[in-house]
């Protein structure tokens, strides 16, 4: 009963996945998608787990691919978002892979290759039908040419990108992987050198055998979940994440009385009332408001009156014995039930993606082997517990903030 709120992430569960995945795909290689912090997981600490299982990285900014330096990560880390061409310098400081999709920050880059004497790797993304970044179809053949033949550079890759591989129908999926195709092949029949080509998102990786080619960019699909709650599971995949907190007051409320901001809920009856730590500032959303569950003691507790930023009202009148400090499952298993982070997802109208990607910071971390922790990450650093010299009591200290370290605490 360490922390109010917090996410548990299990590494085992991961590590099975990423095998699953890539028994699934082979001989295709998996790019593991490691962007907006991992989908909330903790990017650095799942990409050392994930580095001895997957071929490279995808991250979507500079600062995301040189946070997994930092963190000790060897294994290719493309930028999958366009780059600005101030940017091209620290690109190469920290040995990333970029997207290129203008000439003026290919021309920055092939400029910062040249002056180190070495190449400096890229990959270009062709827009076939997503209608976001990358190069046009129309002009990739140029582009690419153009591109590949700067002084310092070298392809070693083109991708495209798919909007609707978890829609009913594939169609429009496969006619852009048919025309994706014929561009890379009239391109090596032109002398370009083109050694990698991806396609398949988590979606396609799952639905669209043919759409593997050399890599697949998996994100979703490795934390344990599928792109859209419709879709049909994939075999031996499951969630990564579950998220929970603890009661920190239950209250007596007679009939008649209001909870929350706006007083938007009135008890019907006399009522226990039970406060959960966990808002919109940890990512809780605000539309679960008077609408959401959460689990107490393996059953489901409906959410009254508004979320607010720090706090959630929880109904226990009809969960016997439920009291202080009890835990509650705001996504993930107890006693027997599961609320799932589709479901939080689907009650907040969102995409699952959005659950994971807007918890907050001040959710701590837990990551698990087994029944152990592995590690545990919070606001302020890695947490460890220390044993004095002498063996009595215990010390709490965290990895960025020094314990007293001149400052004197009032």
């Amino acid at each position: 009963m360490r922390f109010p709120t917090w996410v548990e992430i299990d590494l085992d569960v991961f590590e099975q996945n990423l095998a699953r995945i890539q028994q699934a795909v082979d001989p295709a290689r998996v790019l593991l998608v490691v962007k907006a912090d991992a989908y909330g997981h903790g990017a650095a600490r799942l990409a050392l787990a994930a580095e001895p299982r997957v071929a490279m990285f995808g991250v979507a900014t500079l600062h995301e691919g040189i946070e997994l330096r930092a963190a000790g990560v060897t294994r290719p880390i493309l930028i999958l978002s366009p780059t600005l061409p101030v940017e091209a310098e620290e690109i190469l400081d920290y040995g990333l892979l970029s997207s290129v999709d203008t000439l003026e920050f290919a021309q920055r880059l092939s400029e910062a290759a040249a002056r180190r004497g070495s190449p400096a790797g890229f990959h270009i993304e062709v827009d076939t039908g997503m209608g976001r970044t990358g190069v046009s179809e129309a002009g990739a053949p140029e582009f690419v040419a153009r591109v590949a033949a700067l002084p310092g550079l070298r392809l070693d890759g083109l991708y495209t990108h798919f909007p609707e591989s978890d829609a009913p129908d594939l169609g429009g999926s496969r006619e852009q992987l048919r025309r994706f195709l014929q561009l890379v092949e009239r391109l090596r029949a032109a002398g370009v050198a083109v050694p990698r080509v991806h396609a398949a998102n988590s979606g396609a990786a799952v639905r669209l055998p043919e759409a593997r080619l050399d890599l697949v960019r998996t994100g979703i699909l490795a934390y344990g979940l599928m792109p859209r709650t419709e879709l049909e599971p994939f075999p031996g995949i499951r969630p990564v994440m579950s998220m929970k907190s603890r009661m920190v007051q239950v209250r007596e409320f007679p009939a008649g009385a209001t909870v929350s901001y706006g007083r938007t809920f009135t008890c019907k009856r006399p009522s226990r009332i039970g406060v959960v730590p966990a808002g919109y500032g940890h990512g809780l959303s605000w539309l679960l408001s008077n609408h959401g569950t959460l689990l107490v003691r393996g059953r489901r507790v409906p959410i009254v009156g508004t979320v607010t930023m720090d706090l959630t009202m929880v109904d226990l009148t009809d969960v016997p014995g439920a009291q202080v400090y009890d835990e509650v499952v705001i996504f993930g298993s107890q006693g027997g039930e599961t609320l799932g982070a589709a479901e939080l997802a689907a009650g907040s109208r969102t995409l699952v993606y959005e659950v994971l990607c807007t918890l907050g910071k001040r959710v701590v971390r837990v990551y698990r082997r087994g029944a152990e922790e592995d590690q545990v990450t919070t606001l302020v650093g890695e947490r460890s517990v220390v044993t004095p010299p002498g063996g009595e009591g215990v010390r709490v200290e965290y990895s960025r903030v020094p314990r007293g370290g001149g400052v004197r605490f009032r």
